[in-house]
């Protein structure tokens, strides 16, 4: 593979993080680099497992709903200009956190 083709794909690949990433509602300014992009979809998927280990819906409970059935549910919202690897630290925190949660009854 030459240089051009592994830029090629190397972008496409940041190109498909940032979407999943925007799908959740996660904020993404394009600066990020690919490692940071991969950091923090690992981050926002840890944090969904822990949503659905505990009995959250991902449906309702994610960052687009005006009304989550437990607030302890959603990601974090990224705040303006805040770095990704401070972010990260913050879903990983509330990743903790809800660990720590009462789980949902079914």
């Amino acid at each position: 593979m030459d240089r051009d083709e592994e830029f090629e794909e190397r972008t496409s690949a940041a190109a498909e993080v940032r979407a999943r990433l925007r799908g959740r509602g996660i904020a993404v300014t394009g600066a990020e680099s690919p490692e940071d992009l991969v950091n923090l979809l690992s981050a926002v998927e840890r944090f969904e497992q822990a949503v659905e280990a505990h009995g959250g819906d991902l449906m309702v409970d994610d960052l687009k709903s005006a009304r989550p059935d437990d607030r302890h549910f959603v990601v974090p919202r990224r705040a303006q200009r805040e770095a990704v690897r401070a972010y990260i630290g913050r879903i990983d925190e509330a990743t903790a956190q809800l660990r720590r949660h009462p789980p949902q009854p079914d």
